[in-house]
């Protein structure tokens, strides 16, 4: 049997594993990768690393303890970095270079060994969910990052960091539950990103055609 990415309990147990097994895994960790890659690559790493999920041969290097505190370092920094209002919103357009090119990479390593249409699915997958859990992310806090209490940014990243962790875990051992909240997520997501991008077109639109001309009065 292949070596894929669930936790050992089932691997011991041989139960047999299939694609859609795998793909529900990716989506639930691309979605996480999308809100906090950093410390979801260290929750993978960590949890690898002492046996309580079995990572594929694609990804075993997120094992490595280089790999680890560098994760868990950039973790860090994120986690001052994106409770600083308004630079919180470069540090996150900074970052659509790194999640979602980091989630696909994430998905074709732990895919490695299905065949190249689930493999390619898989990678379509990821980052499509990753995307919008990124482009959510970043949606949110350009509409908190104005508020003049900092209270609402700093709870908004931190819930962000606990659930990216929380939802990797969980992924690793309910695979379709956590993929099924993902999912649920990714596509309220993409309705609140649609209706930002609507309103902002409306106010882009009333701002260039500028004030409206009076009415000449006839004598």
């Amino acid at each position: 049997m292949a070596f894929y990415f669930v936790p050992f309990a089932v691997q011991n147990c041989q139960m047999p594993i299939s694609p859609n097994h795998i793909v529900a895994l990716i989506v639930a960790v691309s979605f996480s990768a999308g809100l906090n890659v950093y410390a979801t690559v260290a929750t993978l790493g960590l949890l690898g690393r002492f046996g309580a999920l079995r990572l594929p041969p694609g990804i075993h290097i997120l094992q490595d303890w280089t790999i680890i505190i560098l994760a868990l370092a950039l973790f860090f920094l994120e986690v001052f970095a994106d409770k600083v209002p308004y630079f919180d919103l470069l540090w996150n357009a900074l970052h659509t270079f790194i999640r979602i090119p980091v989630a696909a990479l994430l998905a074709y390593g732990a895919s490695h060994q299905l065949s190249p249409e689930w493999q390619v699915l898989s990678v379509a997958a990821a980052t499509g969910v990753s995307l919008a859990a990124h482009a959510g992310k970043t949606a949110f806090r350009v509409g908190v990052t104005p508020s003049p209490e900092p209270f609402s940014n700093t709870a908004l990243s931190a819930g962000e960091d606990i659930f990216a962790i929380a939802l990797t875990w969980f992924a690793g051992h309910h695979p379709f539950i956590a993929a099924t909240i993902a999912a649920i997520l990714t596509g309220f997501l993409i309705v609140i990103i649609r209706w930002i991008v609507r309103r902002l077109r409306a106010v882009y639109r009333r701002l260039t055609a500028g004030p409206n001309p009076s009415p000449v009065s006839e004598t």
